[in-house]
């Protein structure tokens, strides 16, 4: 499975005018073949911090989000309200099971 962690410094006067692009992307994502999960959040201390979180069943299915007509859109989006920072990471996981949870 691969993992996607990204912060993004955003203004927090941009967010409400963002907010129909956003869910756009979160449901067309979650949408696409291989996707497990496709999560935008707000941090709760930090109106300014916009998270994503992303689970693919493989790179390759991640790749193909990248050519999605929704990335093109939401990258659009992304230009019109440019972020103040950015910060993404990409894991390879395995899933474990813990006992008791």
């Amino acid at each position: 499975m691969i993992v996607v962690n990204v912060a993004v410094e955003i203004d927090p006067d941009h967010l409400e005018a963002m907010q129909p692009g956003i869910a756009t992307m979160e449901t067309a994502s979650r949408a696409e073949n291989g996707c497990l999960d496709y999560t935008f959040s707000v941090e709760l201390n930090n109106s300014a911090m916009l998270r994503i979180t992303e689970k693919w069943d493989s790179m390759e299915s991640l790749l193909a989000h990248f050519q999605a007509p929704h990335m093109a859109d939401f990258q659009a989006l992304m230009a019109t309200y440019p972020p103040k920072g950015m910060d993404a990471n990409f894991y390879e996981a395995t899933v474990v099971s813990v006992p008791g949870m």
